[in-house]
């Protein structure tokens, strides 16, 4: 499976933060130097993705609809729940030979904390304590994430971390690019997205 992004995500002592770069390529087209790889679930969960953005796209209506269900009927959704949620759903699609073509990663808050799940195209679920990453440019990505991570960052400093180690991915890994990154910063109070004029400042 061919996943030519870079997303990251980091569980921070306030919160999580999820960021992606904004390349989409078929083959050595660039199809798209603006793509959104991270998608609001519910106002405090988001998920970032790699693969097949038909999949990916689904996936995420999908999710959207039953957490909202979930919602209605246990007042709080929970991280853990969504991850489990999906996890079924690709599983499911394995076995059945018509596998989602993606990697994902699921970050939310809820009423235990900050949580960050990375799931597979097989249905593989793994709850990440740190961080997350996934796509052809997280291999570079990573090194940067394990040379300046520590434990119990900020929000305002993991979105530092991840910015640096997506600009890192994006000048050596040929599938990864694009013109800014997507970045979103999930709290006690919700979901933000960071604007464009800010990451530009924060990578310059």
């Amino acid at each position: 499976m061919k996943t030519g992004t870079t997303t990251v995500a980091m569980v921070c002592k306030d919160g999580v933060v999820l960021a992606a770069d904004q390349k989409a390529t078929m083959g050595h087209l660039v199809a798209s130097k603006k793509a959104k790889k991270v998608h609001e679930i519910t106002d405090k969960m988001a998920m970032t993705i790699a693969g097949s953005v038909g999949d990916a796209q689904a996936l995420i209506r999908i999710l959207r609809a039953e957490m909202q269900l979930y919602e209605l009927q246990e007042k709080n959704g929970s991280v853990k729940a969504a991850a489990t949620l999906l996890a079924n759903i690709l599983r499911g699609a394995y076995k059945s030979y018509t596998p989602e073509m993606v990697q994902l990663v699921l970050g939310g808050f809820d009423k235990t904390g900050g949580h960050l799940y990375s799931l597979d195209a097989a249905g593989g679920l793994s709850e990440e304590e740190d961080y997350a990453f996934s796509g052809s440019g997280s291999v570079i990505a990573v090194g940067v994430l394990e040379d300046g991570y520590k434990k119990d960052m900020t929000t305002k400093e993991g979105v530092n971390l991840l910015l640096r180690s997506i600009k890192a991915a994006r000048e050596r890994d040929v599938f990864s690019g694009g013109l800014l990154m997507n970045v979103v910063v999930i709290t006690e109070k919700g979901l933000t997205w960071i604007e464009e004029d800010e990451i530009k400042k924060l990578i310059a």
